[in-house]
C-alpha cells in the first residue's frame, strides 16, 4: 500500500466485513455492504469531493463469498491508498472485482457450505452419539475458527498485495481443499453408522459381525459424494436411515 493505515481503521473495516450481507438489493446485491464496509477507509484517505467520488465507485455492483470478500475488499483498500497518493485510478480494479467475484464465491461456497460446515457437523454428531454435552461447542469452533481466519488474513492479503493476492489465494487450492473436506466428512459418516450400529447390536446381544453390513451403506455415501450430492444432506441421511434400519432389522 502508498499510505499505511492505522490499525484502528483496518480493525474497524474487518469488523464491518461481517456486516456485508446486511443489505441486499435487486440490481446491486452487496452493493452497499461492501460501500458500508469501507467507508471507514474511504473518509480516511478523502475529504470532500473527493470522498464522494470515493463513495459512488463503491456502490456498484458487489456480489460474493462472504468469507472470501474481505480479500477483494483489501485489494480495494490497496488501490484507494493509490488513488489517494495520486499515483493509481480505480479502473483496472474494477475490471479485476468483475473478475474475480464470481470464482470467489464458487469457491467459498464448495469449501465453507459444501465442505466445512458438513464436516463440523459430522464431527458434532460423533460428541453427540456419546452424549457430549460439547457437542455444540465443538461444531462452533471447527466451523468458524478457519472462516475467522480467512477474513482476517484475506483483508490484509488484499491491502499488501493488491492484484497479486489472487496469485496467493490460488496457491491455496481451495477448490482441492474442499474435496479433501468432503472426503473427511464421508469417513466420519462411516464411522458414524459403525459407532451407532455397534452401540445397536451391543445392546441386543447380537454379533458385531452384523456391522459388517453397513459396507455397502459407506460405499454408497463416498459415491454420492464424488457425485456431488450434499454432504450436509448426507449427515441427515445416515442419521434417520441408520436408525430406521436398525429398527426394522431387529
Amino acid at each position: 500500500m502508498q499510505a499505511k493505515l492505522p490499525g484502528r481503521i483496518i480493525f474497524r473495516t474487518y469488523l464491518r466485513s461481517f456486516a456485508l450481507q446486511g443489505s441486499w438489493n435487486f440490481e446491486r446485491l452487496q452493493g452497499l455492504g461492501a460501500l458500508y464496509v469501507m467507508t471507514p477507509v474511504l473518509k480516511y484517505y478523502f475529504q470532500g469531493t473527493d470522498r464522494l467520488k470515493a463513495f459512488r465507485r463503491h456502490l456498484g455492483y458487489f456480489n460474493t463469498h462472504p468469507f472470501l470478500a474481505p480479500s477483494l475488499l483489501g485489494t480495494a483498500i490497496h488501490y484507494e491508498a493509490g488513488i489517494a497518493a495520486g499515483t493509481g485510478t480505480s479502473d483496472n480494479f474494477d475490471a479485476y472485482r468483475q473478475m474475480v467475484m464470481a470464482p470467489y464465491a464458487a469457491m467459498g461456497d464448495a469449501l465453507f457450505w459444501g465442505g466445512l460446515r458438513p464436516l463440523a457437523a459430522a464431527m458434532a454428531l460423533l460428541l453427540a452419539a456419546g452424549e457430549s454435552p460439547w457437542a455444540p461447542v465443538l461444531f462452533l469452533l471447527v466451523f468458524n475458527l478457519p472462516h475467522l481466519w480467512f477474513r482476517w488474513n484475506g483483508l490484509f492479503l488484499g491491502c499488501r498485495k493488491g492484484f497479486d493476492a489472487i496469485e496467493v489465494i490460488q496457491k491455496m487450492r481451495l477448490p482441492d481443499l474442499a474435496v479433501r473436506l468432503k472426503e473427511g466428512t464421508v469417513i466420519l459418516l462411516g464411522g458414524f453408522c459403525a459407532y451407532l450400529i455397534s452401540i445397536e447390536l451391543g445392546a441386543r446381544s447380537l454379533s458385531l459381525l452384523w456391522a459388517f453390513a453397513c459396507l455397502p451403506a459407506i460405499y454408497l455415501l463416498g459415491w454420492l459424494a464424488r457425485k456431488g450430492v450434499s454432504t450436509l444432506l448426507l449427515v441427515w441421511i445416515v442419521v434417520a436411515l441408520t436408525t430406521m434400519t436398525i429398527e426394522m432389522a431387529f
